[in-house]
């Protein structure tokens, strides 16, 4: 249970009833001012028939707005008749009509004011709104949540040039335009844009034939740096429709880049706006990931226009429903445009290092969870990466063609219905004819399971046996078994794989057996069929043997990332420990093998990061030390670079990729490869000149940032950082990388010092989220060691910082303390030290509702 009071009561998905009244259509007009935006709402409404009994009290909900007037059917209601609280405004059913009526309301809000960047905010001169999950209640008053649904016309008053809203464009004059979205839909995908934009255009011939405008609009200037984002559009659109047969439905599709913007999109109906920093790029300012970054958010959102718009969420409770499902399809979208084998690597490693950390700690919850205080707190790992997992075990469970058919068929069962977890697992049943139910409780049940397994070899007989359990999380003490898929293939001592297939694990304990002339090697979870951790006793042999011969390119990466993790732990608590021949012979041999993607080479050569290796350490029941981790990490990194150099010399001068920069797949994977190796040339000889000479000679950002990263992380970065600077002291964008490299590659045991001073940089800004994030949060979640520098120092710098943020903007301060969720897996210094400081957070006066309850889960409280 969570803590509560009488002013912040627990939201529990048992307590759903659905509204009692319904919007048919909603008709706004907006006449913007940046202290006194007036908006005029006229919304045509109904009781809901689905709701019997006598009529009911009318329920609007509203935060921080200036009502003006109201009245319902023409007729203006008294004051004494508006009951108006922190939360909304009723009005006693005896004054509301027992048959369909007309709400309107004229309430006033000050956009320049809104630092929260919730509901209509100002970015930078420009109107912007965020209504996902419950910022249209600062706009006006209405039943704002996602089972209330309807059509919207929008006109919009103001003196700034472009007026952009949902839909079709119906009209427009000097100060004033007029917006219809004949698509039914809740109001936190309502969305409105103003300000003196410019937009780059194309056009997009549907499969039907239809022709669609494509808008991206930016500020003046940024035009140059739209054509990835507008390559990556048309190419998400077009998979849509071949892959889903998912066709567009408007006449235009707009996006809109800001700066201020505490999220990287929103799939708002028509108009999605964007975090700047995901749709502008070019060679000179962004790099590879920012590339990947951009295209895979792109397709997101626009995938979201099926799944999250067309049919969206019942209750915020069904929220892994939008989001789980769009996740698992724009990975499959980045799988198609790139390397299949290395999108999967790249998801696990984020799934592990976001999501099995929140399954681990005090903010584990179910991808549907049972209650909330405040919804913003659940856009989380285990609704996102958890919840694509649970698609694609699915798809695996009945195979890509039925889940093809089950697809089309939700689509069509569904489609302008705001629906749940139930309505999704009844549509795989009935497509095929499979009993799910034991399926399900992957939605409800937290935790990571631990799926064991034991070989045995016994007269030509070769059997695996499983037994799978779940730890206890906040809340859920007790844990049923889950149904896991097990892709496995069985490789013979020579290299020869001989047989694959899928296991279904459904009970506590589960055999599997093979006749077999010789004791086989086994590969198991094969491109991570469920989202488990494999207790498994396999020797360093064996994950040499695998990292070399495994034909399943995860399990070959899985092998040496095996590897690495029990050697850097085993080398952070032990001396004089030495990795075997073997190890570096693998790693060679995948180095060098010219059958190997080289984006695939890149990860197999990247050791784990501190963080994962505390994860690591923490879950075997060791007490971590980031500090011992991270020199551990250093040292092997030496060893490797001084082992393979022959290798990766070559591996550096060859993979240069001549011509001008172009990010496709092919190019990203050999700079990400010929970065690998300077990374570890450079550890075993730092001196040797080879970053600064990248770093002055790149023409490109991918190549200079990676230099960069490795002049900081070895302490010969002052004069790269100052030429950095004045190169791009007039690019926001990439001023946020010269802050978050500093932040994430700083040593340990200066990194408390830099970032501190760094908060005195004039271009640091509290309010920006991403400049925010790019200092603070790249340091609390990316440089694990410096964070937890003894004496606790980057904790209380931490604090610090949110304690003034949350007065500003409550979401990002929130969604920060997460880089103390696994703060009792260290000795008691380190406990005792963030304990500290989570309660003088706790201890702010005035502490957000946000912030308050993600504080509480973390410390435990518990009452309510």
């Amino acid at each position: 249970m969570l803590r509560t009071d009488a002013q912040t009561p627990a939201i529990r998905l048992a307590d759903y009833t659905p509204p009692a009244y319904l919007v048919d259509r909603a008709e706004l007009t907006f006449r913007l001012d940046p202290e006194a935006t007036r908006v005029l709402a006229r919304l045509e409404m109904r009781p809901n028939p689905a709701v019997s009994g006598p009529s009911r009290d009318l329920r609007l909900d509203g935060r921080g707005l200036k009502l003006i007037s109201a009245a319902i059917n023409a007729s203006p209601l008294a004051p004494d008749v508006l009951v108006q609280d922190d939360e909304g405004l009723s009005v006693s059913a005896e004054h509301i009509p027992d048959g369909p009526f007309v709400w309107t309301a004229e309430t006033e809000i000050a956009p320049l004011s809104n630092s929260a960047l919730e509901g209509l905010y100002m970015s930078g001169g420009m109107y912007c709104t965020q209504c996902e999950a419950q910022g249209f209640r600062k706009i006006t008053f209405y039943p704002d949540r996602p089972d209330v649904m309807a059509t919207y016309r929008v006109r919009i008053e103001g003196d700034v040039p472009v007026l952009l809203s949902n839909g079709n464009l119906t009209g427009q004059g000097p100060g004033w335009a007029e917006w219809e979205d004949p698509h039914r839909k809740p109001s936190y995908l309502f969305a409105l844009v103003a300000g003196d934009l410019r937009a780059v255009e194309d056009r997009f011939v549907t499969c039907s034939g239809r022709d669609v405008l494509l808008q991206i609009w930016v500020r003046a200037g940024d035009e140059p740096r739209c054509a990835y984002a507008m390559d990556a559009l048309k190419r998400s659109m077009a998979w849509d429709e071949e892959v889903y047969g998912r066709e567009y439905d408007l006449d235009r599709f707009m996006i809109v880049a800001v700066d201020d913007f505490n999220m990287g999109a929103m799939e708002n109906k028509g108009l999605n706006i964007f975090n700047s920093k995901y749709v502008l790029a070019s060679p000179e300012t962004a790099t590879d990931s920012d590339y990947a970054n951009i295209e895979a958010i792109i397709a997101h959102e626009y995938f979201h226009n099926w799944t999250g718009n067309r049919i969206t969420c019942r209750d915020w409770f069904q929220l892994c429903l939008k989001e789980g499902l769009t996740v698992f399809r724009d990975q499959q979208f980045s799988g198609d445009q790139r390397s299949r084998a290395v999108k999967r690597i790249e998801d696990v490693i984020r799934l592990r290092a976001a999501q099995f950390r929140e399954d681990a700690g005090p903010l584990a919850h179910p991808v549907r969870p049972e209650e909330y205080i405040e919804i913003n707190n659940f856009y989380t790992a285990t609704v996102y990466e958890k919840g694509a997992e649970l698609i694609g075990m699915l798809r695996r469970l009945v195979g890509a063609e039925t889940y093809a058919e089950a697809l089309d068929l939700y689509f069509r069962r569904h489609d302008g219905e705001a629906c749940t977890i139930e309505d999704w697992i009844k549509v795989f049943e009935d497509a095929s004819g499979r009993d799910l139910s034991h399926f399900k409780l992957w939605y409800s049940q937290a935790g990571t399971p631990r799926l064991g397994v034991k070989e045995t070899f016994a007269d030509g007989r070769y059997t695996l046996t499983f037994s799978q359990h779940t730890p206890a999380t906040p809340g859920q003490p007790h844990k049923a078994e889950v149904v896991i898929p097990v892709a496995y293939g069985l490789i013979s001592p020579g290299g020869e794989e001989f047989e694959t297939g899928l296991m279904e694990i459904t009970r506590s304990e589960q055999s599997f057996s093979w006749d077999v002339a010789e004791k086989p090697v086994p590969s198991l979870l094969r491109e991570f069929s469920a989202p488990v951790i494999l207790e498994r006793e396999t020797g360093p042999e064996q994950l040499s043997f695998l990292l070399a011969k495994d034909t399943d390119p995860f399990n070959k990466w899985e092998a040496g990332r095996s590897l690495a993790l029990a050697l850097i732990g085993q080398m952070s608590r032990e001396a004089g420990v030495e990795p075997a021949d073997e190890y570096f012979s693998a790693l060679a041999e995948v180095a060098t093998d010219p059958m190997l993607d080289p984006a695939f080479k890149a990860l197999a050569l990247a050791l784990p990061s501190v963080d994962e290796v505390v994860a690591a350490l923490a879950s075997e029941g060791h007490t971590p030390d980031p500090l011992s981790i991270h020199e551990a990490r250093r040292a092997l990194e030496r060893k490797i670079g001084a082992s393979i150099r022959e290798p990766l010399e070559a591996i550096y001068a060859e993979h240069t990729v001549s011509g001008p920069y172009t990010p496709d797949a092919s190019s990203a994977g050999r700079r990400a490869f010929r970065s690998r190796a300077l990374a570890l040339l450079t550890a075993d000889n730092p001196d040797a000149g080879l970053a600064e000479t990248q770093f002055s000679s790149a023409d490109n950002m991918t190549e200079r940032m990676s230099a960069l990263s490795l002049l900081v992380a070895h302490g010969r970065e002052d004069d790269a950082l100052r030429q950095f600077y004045a190169d791009w002291s007039s690019d926001r964008l990439v001023v946020d990388k010269w802050f978050a490299v500093q932040a994430v590659q700083t040593p340990p045991e200066k990194a408390v010092l830099v970032v501190d001073e760094l908060t005195r940089h004039p271009d640091f800004d509290l309010k920006n989220p991403n400049r925010f994030r790019s200092l603070i949060g790249s340091f609390a979640m990316g440089n694990t060691a410096g964070f937890h520098v003894p004496g606790g120092a980057g904790y209380r710098l931490v604090v610090d910082w949110l304690i003034r943020l949350d007065d500003v903007n409550p979401q990002t301060t929130a969604r920060l303390t997460s880089a103390f969720s696994a703060w009792r897996s260290f000795a008691e210094d380190r406990r005792i030290a963030m304990r500290e400081q989570l309660e003088r957070l706790l201890a702010k006066r005035d502490l957000s509702k946000d912030t308050n309850e993600m504080v509480s889960r973390l410390l435990g409280i518990t009452g309510g």
